[in-house]
């Protein structure tokens, strides 16, 4: 789900929580429209959880070798001090 269909469902739960005043017998609009609202706020925190997920990368900045030897040193370091 995108941000744009979660606004969509939360425009149309608005809607019918607070627009709209006709009743059926069957159907509470206004709690109908209250599940669309907090669908559509779940949507949108689900989609900007997993675009931000996409996003990150692992940063292996230091080749494996480099990342070694600077690791001995740190080690002849903490042994003299």
């Amino acid at each position: 789900m995108s941000i744009g269909v979660g606004i969509f469902l939360m425009v149309v739960g608005a809607i019918f929580a607070f627009a709209v005043r006709d009743s059926w017998d069957a159907v509470n609009l206004t709690a109908v429209g209250y599940i669309l609202m907090l669908a559509g706020a779940a949507g949108i925190a689900l989609s900007f959880y997993i675009t931000n997920k996409r996003r990150r990368v692992p940063n292996d900045a230091l080749d494996p070798a480099v990342e070694e030897e600077y690791r001995v040193v740190e080690e002849h370091r903490d042994i003299k001090e």
